[in-house]
């Protein structure tokens, strides 16, 4: 198991990163909160889990301990894999994730993309006692960095297919957030909002 990822970042987008480890080239997908917290960091340590498939050898990367270890608590749960964990970190901060599992907040889970009321409810009864007893003491910084309209609308509809949502729909969604936010925005936000739109 590779725990963890130490090297020159290579390659920076929403949804993956490409590190350079002593001439190795591994590219490992992150989630919107891990995109908001790397800023332009030349070298970079993520935290790692590789899922192993017949046809694919995955690296999911995590900036913080608390982040990884809710992933793999998600990733516990039937009907929940590796990409919908994903998605879930992308969608939702941490703090925000474990305080609708602990209020039992159904709706909010189950406004990202993907995820049922049935997951959602399995979700919170399955994860609640996990993470009453774990508790985190973690503050997320929401703070993104503001690009220029056109740059950023590209990027997030880049990162929210590769997410897997239509085109037609991604560019919807985004044209609703810029409308709202007269294009005032960060990339992290724009595509987490659009995520909720639906």
């Amino acid at each position: 198991m590779i725990a963890y990822l130490q090297g020159r970042l290579v390659f920076k987008d929403p949804t993956y990163v490409i590190i350079d480890v002593g001439g190795i080239g591994y590219q490992v997908k992150i989630s919107l909160q891990t995109y908001s917290k790397i800023k332009d960091e030349e070298q970079i340590r993520l935290l790692t889990f590789l899922h192993i498939k017949e046809d694919a050898h995955t690296l999911y990367g995590f900036r913080e301990e608390n982040e990884k270890r809710l992933f793999l608590q998600l990733i516990s749960i039937n009907g929940v894999g590796p990409n919908t964990g994903l998605m879930i970190l992308s969608s939702l901060s941490t703090e925000e994730i474990e305080h609708a599992i602990l209020s039992g907040d159904v709706g909010t889970i189950q406004h990202v993309k993907g995820i049922g009321a049935k997951t959602a409810q399995r979700i919170i009864l399955e994860l609640k006692d996990k993470i009453a007893k774990g508790g985190t003491d973690s503050t997320s910084s929401q703070l993104g960095f503001l690009k220029s309209s056109n740059k950023i609308r590209e990027e997030a509809l880049q990162a929210l297919i590769t997410l897997g949502f239509p085109k037609a729909a991604a560019e919807k969604n985004i044209a609703q957030v810029l409308k709202k936010t007269n294009g005032e925005i960060s990339l992290e936000d724009l595509i987490k909002a659009s995520l909720k739109t639906s």
